[in-house]
């Protein structure tokens, strides 16, 4: 009788064992499983290029100065080099609007769109779709 209980618990253990290995492996191959894995990585390989990137650069700027330390050329004034925006900076500045108004900024891109509403494109303008057919 013990016999038949351990094997029977031991059945039952290693059926709820297999099922929820299946059952996790099913979720992991889930369609939203596998694009948030995917982003995941995209974003680590972003990381890993950004780094490589700035080792890129701090190894250019030390070899420049050694180029120019062998070569005797003198470094221009701190001074008088222009300074750089860091980087978040830089992004915000590009993404802020002109301070131009929007329909003088469109014609001086000579864009065909509606600035607004009641505003109608240049109709002289040659890629005007306004045809009869």
């Amino acid at each position: 009788m013990f016999r038949r209980a351990f094997w029977f618990t031991t059945g039952a253990a290693a059926g709820v064992w297999a099922t929820t290995k299946v059952q996790r492996k099913i979720r992991s191959l889930a369609p939203d499983a596998l694009a948030l894995r995917a982003a995941d990585k995209a974003v680590e390989g972003g990381h890993r290029l950004r780094e490589f990137a700035q080792d890129v650069r701090a190894g250019m700027v030390q070899r420049e100065s050694e180029l120019k330390d062998a070569l005797g050329l003198a470094a221009p004034d701190e001074g008088a080099r222009p300074r750089a925006l860091p980087a978040r900076r830089a992004v915000a500045a590009r993404r802020q609007p002109s301070a131009l108004p929007r329909q003088q900024t469109v014609r001086q891109l000579g864009t065909v769109r509606a600035d607004g509403p009641g505003e109608q494109p240049d109709p002289t303008h040659p890629n005007d779709r306004n045809e009869d057919h």
